[in-house]
């Protein structure tokens, strides 16, 4: 059933009074904030511009010029004889002061998160999502494994890569960071040895830390990974766990190639050591490079543990995640995760099973938006870094830089008063290390990137900043 506004709800919904400026600008930003604020929903049928008019004591063309500006913000979406509908707009089309994009409560621009906005897919997943809900609801709502819907799409788009999974060989969780600490929690004891990449994504070094695991980093060279290197590693430390990013590494981007795969898992066999595979950015090539197979597709003995996530390609605000293993180790973290948080939450995995349902649009979309925005920080950085050394990666969503000297941390801090908030190199490394490197994504519009590298060169010629919100430790991970 259609949901609409009468215009006397809309108006006891906005409740504005005395506007400075212009009425119909005013009008415009109170139903757009109804929006962002979440009072107003998605897909809600606004009421008709006569009707609106009579409750807000105005003129119809105020109305039709609020309703104008709306359409062109991207909050609302119209059709000719049928009326108009709330919207969420086009990420690609904003600014970099739109209220959408900012970073928690510190009015920074986030470019220490390598986290896209949602698919314009969501939306309507959420609408369909809220028609499956209901015969889910006869039941007790706790599922350890997860909804056996999702688990069968996830497992469909396994086999369909080429790597033959059944549904019981998912376990579904709360994102990717979730999958990981079950994982860890299953094989590694306090002291263990674990292997990671140097640089690495840095939360996947928490968990480790957590666990009171012993860090063994292996660098990722410029090339990319040495098996050899791996291979000695995991031998000569008798590690428990390796945890690689092999597909779009986070933070340099790289694609490990087929060969390497085999190698390494290879080398993890003869070292009896389990592979935790983080494919969180795989489904992310921008180029035309073939797509690499999955790790899991070299495993002969069942040592590759495989983490996904919905959070790159979809929507991080969905926390649906899975980890693709042998049917025993996902009973055994099952039961482990009744520790944590017992089970995912049904909605929101009714709402990627219908995403996974047109997961080659968003890609297509994913790629579109990302492609333009890798384009134009690689423009900016020319233009205004030349001495900063970069490899354009063929897909994910970050560039590795390196930087002139070891200034990491401090162009950091200068960044933020700038309106800026970074992810130095040494959030990807062990103590101590990487303070030549800088990440920075191409997650968000081209307009955004564009303004952010502007205000970071602006920081690193030494120019004063100007406060644009508070200057503390933001709570948002680099992720």
């Amino acid at each position: 059933m259609e949901r609409h506004l009468s215009g006397r709800t809309l108006a006891r919904l906005i409740a504005l009074d005395r506007p400075e400026g212009p009425y119909y600008r005013a009008l415009a930003g109170a139903v757009r904030t109804a929006i962002l604020d979440g009072r107003l929903a998605v897909r809600v049928r606004m009421p008709a511009e006569r009707d609106l008019a009579t409750a807000l004591g105005v003129s119809r063309t105020t109305i039709t010029a609020a309703y104008d500006k709306l359409r062109e913000l991207g909050y609302l979406a119209s059709r000719q004889g049928a009326g108009s509908w709330t919207a969420l707009p086009d990420p690609a089309t904003l600014g970099p002061d739109d209220p959408w994009l900012a970073s928690g409560d510190d009015g920074l621009l986030a470019m220490h998160c390598a986290a896209p906005p949602a698919t314009g897919l969501l939306s309507e997943a959420m609408t369909l999502a809220a028609q499956d809900l209901p015969c889910h609801t006869l039941g007790i709502g706790y599922d350890p494994l997860g909804l056996a819907a999702l688990r069968e799409a996830v497992a469909a788009r396994y086999t369909l890569r080429g790597l033959a999974t059944r549904p019981d060989q998912i376990l579904l969780t709360a994102g990717a960071q979730s999958g990981i600490h079950l994982a860890m929690s299953l094989l590694v004891r306090p002291g263990d040895p674990v292997v990671v990449e140097s640089p690495t994504y840095p939360h996947a070094l928490d968990a480790a830390r957590y666990h009171a695991a012993r860090i063994v980093p292996v660098g990722v060279a410029e090339d990319g990974w040495h098996p050899d290197a791996l291979a000695e590693a995991m031998r000569q430390s008798g590690a428990r766990v390796a945890y690689l990013v092999p597909d779009y590494h986070n933070p340099t981007g790289r694609l490990m190639d087929d060969a390497t795969r085999a190698a390494v898992t290879g080398a993890a066999r003869r070292a009896g050591t389990t592979l935790l595979i983080d494919e969180s950015w795989a489904e992310l090539g921008l180029d035309d490079t073939p797509p690499a197979a999955p790790m899991a597709a070299f495993d002969t003995d069942n040592r590759v543990i495989t983490i996904g996530s919905a959070s790159k390609l979809w929507w991080g605000g969905l926390r649906v995640g899975w980890v693709r293993t042998t049917a025993e180790r996902v009973r055994r973290m099952a039961r482990l995760r009744a520790a944590i948080d017992i089970a995912g939450a049904p909605f929101q995995q009714l709402v990627v099973a219908r995403l996974f349902e047109r997961i080659e649009e968003a890609r297509a979309e994913r790629r579109r938006g990302l492609l333009a925005s890798r384009e134009a920080l690689v423009a900016a950085l020319r233009a205004r870094m030349p001495g900063w050394h970069f490899r354009i990666p063929e897909g994910g969503g970050v560039l590795w830089v390196r930087l002139e000297g070891p200034v990491a941390t401090s162009l950091a801090a200068a960044a933020a008063s700038h309106g800026v908030r970074l992810a130095p190199g040494p959030w990807f490394g062990v103590e101590g290390t990487l303070e030549s490197y800088l990440r920075l994504p191409y997650t968000q519009p081209p307009q955004v990137v564009g303004e952010a590298v502007a205000r970071l060169a602006a920081a690193r010629a030494g120019e004063p900043g100007r406060a644009r919100g508070r200057a503390a430790d933001s709570l948002t991970p680099a992720l």
